[in-house]
């Protein structure tokens, strides 16, 4: 690795980065893309993966050890196909991957496996986390000790079709001035494999504090919810989706509401954006992803990693490479 705007892993294809700190070491938690001959559309059924690789890092930029397949869709007895972007959590001695897959009614669903190291290998439970559906989980640990997952996407993550708290397949995304879909947090029980409690709406404000409406497609939530907090702000960064941008908002409370503060990201080669922050040896980092790799084909994807810094009112910036 040269720079900061190539790809930092480029023996296979990786998407959808999730990076957290385990043992002083940046662990990174992707999805792995495959080529196929699936038809591309808004469903995502070109996104066919059927594995995970866990990956690390020691220094930015740096080498990255790939530490092999530590779950694979033979893993998960409930699973039927699309093993979509996953997150990773530590607490109490064991390490948690969290992932979404279709179950055998085709509908997304989040799983849960547990290991004894950051690396991997995960077992997976025999069944998804009760109340979950959607994709995209980000696992967010409060300094109190307080879990919580985070999770949702539109269109081909089916989170239209929860807009009523049970699965209609017939739901479409809402237009025009109407609330837009909104992402979803569970708070996690102490097992860190079940909700606490019910599932819930997190509000996205725009200035005035009504909320983001569907036809503000250059703000409003589509995919990829990440939850970071730094100097007692909560911050959550998403996927604007068809407009290509990652947008953030911020909070005093990693339920919300949440209010539109900026965006982070313009739009990257290949159709989809989805990304990660994280703080690592005393700089932040935003790891994404593009389709740089394989000449534009947007499900064949690569990650990359750009620095992040915040000015004193903590709105957060992206160093792009001159």
């Amino acid at each position: 690795m040269n720079s900061l705007d190539d790809p930092i892993i480029t023996h296979m294809y990786t998407a959808d980065p999730s990076a957290h700190v385990f043992e002083g070491k940046l662990y990174l938690y992707p999805s792995h893309d495959r080529e196929g001959n699936n038809e591309d559309n808004d469903l995502g059924d070109q996104y066919d993966m059927v594995d995970y690789h866990v990956f690390s890092m020691e220094t930015v930029p740096g080498p990255v050890t790939d530490h092999g397949v530590a779950l694979t869709i033979e893993d998960v007895p409930w699973a039927s196909k699309q093993l979509w972007a996953p997150d990773a959590a530590y607490k109490d001695g064991n390490y948690y991957l969290y992932f979404p897959a279709r179950d055998e009614d085709n509908i997304f669903r989040i799983g849960v496996a547990i290991g004894e190291r950051p690396e991997g290998p995960f077992k997976a439970l025999p069944q998804p986390i009760p109340g979950s559906y959607s994709i995209d989980p980000c696992s967010f640990v409060d300094d109190d000790g307080s879990a919580y997952l985070f999770f949702g996407g539109i269109w081909g993550g089916q989170l239209q079709n929860w807009e009523k708290d049970h699965f209609d397949a017939s739901a479409e995304e809402p237009t025009g001035n109407v609330p837009a879909v909104l992402p979803r947090v569970g708070k996690l029980a102490a097992d860190m494999t079940s909700f606490d409690g019910s599932v819930q709406k997190i509000q996205i404000l725009d200035e005035n504090g009504s909320l983001l409406r569907a036809d503000d497609h250059d703000r409003r939530f589509f995919e990829g919810p990440w939850i970071h907090k730094r100097n007692g702000i909560y911050y959550l960064s998403y996927s604007t989706g068809n407009t290509h941008y990652l947008a953030y908002a911020k909070a005093d409370n990693p339920l919300g509401p949440f209010t539109y503060a900026g965006r982070l990201l313009d739009p990257v080669i290949g159709w989809t954006t989805h990304h990660s922050i994280v703080e690592y040896k005393g700089k932040w980092y935003l790891f994404h992803h593009d389709s740089s790799l394989s000449g534009g084909l947007n499900h064949l994807r690569c990650i990359k990693v750009k620095e992040l810094v915040y000015d004193e009112q903590g709105n957060m910036k992206v160093l792009l490479p001159e």
